[in-house]
């Protein structure tokens, strides 16, 4: 027995798991620093990339800034003038203004003098203003963009979990509330557009799925006949395996379709028991290839769907079977990593190119873009695993594995 290569990071005590290649729901991964940025900018390059690094608010409050700035420095210049006036005609020129002691003094030197006095402590009281004008900017910009604030979380929310949530700003009818009613309005027909698309998969699928069992049922009749042909017996044989396909493809559209509904009730579940059920009832099925498993379970519980996650683990070690060498290996893993409830499935088979992984996970996908071998499935076990990932708010990751095979992932939050 070979033994595989050692892969990155731990699933659970005694188990690893691969490199994850991010495919549905991972976190984008930060570029390192300087990275699309040209070394050795100018001055000015940096200075106009500046505005795109700073926050909304952030802008606002110094736009707020220059603003009273520039207003406060325009009162202090008409003002200037204003004074000068006034002493002017007060002082007109000529006037001199003499002591007590006798002494004469120039208005000039008196006007200049009060002038200067006058600039000083303005600008002295305009930056102290200036100040206290960019904290209460800042907190005015805080709350002009709190309703946005509010339309950004719930995007976010949505892009997590369904469509059924909504804004619903109250408020005056501006510019803001007209954008989250704009925004309300749209997640009301995506929302309706997806239960009606949801709604004909499962329809049509209820609908195919009679026909299929009586054509099942009259075939093998006449198959249990004796009197038949031996050429007819092929025949019938190939049209109960292409019937079986066919339910098996139905069967997966009904799973896909109830994935990708709000989960309405959750309860706590073990993945190592998951697990565990799952290769029993493995056991007990006919395999094309002949595959050893390499359980590693260990205990994660999660809250969720136990039928959906019971389909989850299933598809994925179905894949793993399927998708495999004649005497090739599969090793299983759950448990608990880095916070999350996680589940493993690596198994060894043919290689799969890095640029090939991204596309096993979207419906009818099999490797090399093969539609037409269908004794390896309908091509919807990874979509459902991806269904089911996203609808209990989780992650699915896939890497090809080091000598051929694959390495899937999925992290689910504790429970």
């Amino acid at each position: 027995m070979s033994t595989p290569p050692e892969p990155e990071g731990r699933a659970a005590s005694g188990s690893r798991t691969s490199g994850p290649h991010p495919v549905q729901g991972a976190q984008p991964q930060k570029p390192p620093p300087g990275a699309g940025t040209p070394r050795g900018g100018s001055f000015m390059t940096d200075v106009r990339a500046l505005p795109g690094r700073v926050s909304l608010r952030l802008r606002l409050t110094v736009l707020y800034g220059l603003l009273f700035f520039m207003a406060g420095g325009l009162l202090l210049f008409v003002t200037y003038l204003l004074v000068g006036g006034i002493l002017d005609s007060v002082f007109p020129p000529g006037w001199w203004l003499r002591t007590p002691n006798g002494d004469t003094i120039d208005p000039r030197v008196i006007k200049a003098l009060a002038m200067k006095q006058l600039v000083g402590r303005s600008l002295v009281a305009l930056a102290g203003v200036g100040i206290i004008a960019l904290v209460l900017g800042y907190f005015v910009a805080d709350r002009a963009l709190g309703s946005l604030q509010r339309v950004t979380a719930t995007a976010r929310r949505l892009s997590e979990s369904t469509l059924h949530e909504r804004i619903a700003l109250q408020g005056p009818d501006d510019e803001i509330k007209e954008l989250a009613d704009t925004f309300d309005a749209m997640l009301e027909r995506l929302g309706q557009a997806f239960d009606s698309q949801r709604r004909f998969v499962a329809n049509a699928s209820h609908e195919l799925r009679t026909p299929l069992a009586i054509n099942r049922t009259l075939l093998e009749v006449a198959l249990g006949d004796p009197e038949v042909s031996d050429d007819l017996r092929t025949i019938g044989r190939t049209l109960l395996a292409t019937n079986a396909r066919h339910e098996r493809l139905i069967e997966g559209l009904l799973l896909l379709a109830r994935s990708e509904r709000e989960l309405t009730a959750r309860s706590a579940v073990d993945l190592a028991e998951v697990a565990a059920t799952v290769l029993e009832h493995s056991k007990r099925r006919e395999h094309d290839n002949e595959v050893a498993v390499h359980p590693e379970l260990a205990s994660g519980t999660t809250l969720g769907d136990p039928v959906l996650l019971e389909h989850l683990v299933s598809n994925l070690v179905d894949n793993a079977i399927k998708h495999n060498d004649d005497g090739g290996e599969m090793w299983i893993r759950t448990g608990v990593l880095d916070g999350f409830t996680t589940v493993q499935v690596e198994n060894t088979g043919p290689v799969v190119p890095a640029y090939e992984v991204d596309r096993l996970f979207e419906p009818f996908r099999r490797l090399n873009s093969d539609r037409v071998e269908s004794a390896k499935g309908s091509g919807l076990g990874l979509s459902i695993v991806r269904s089911v990932v996203l609808a209990h708010r989780g992650t699915v990751y896939a890497a090809p594995r080091t000598g051929g095979g694959l390495v899937v992932t999925v992290r689910l939050p504790i429970g």
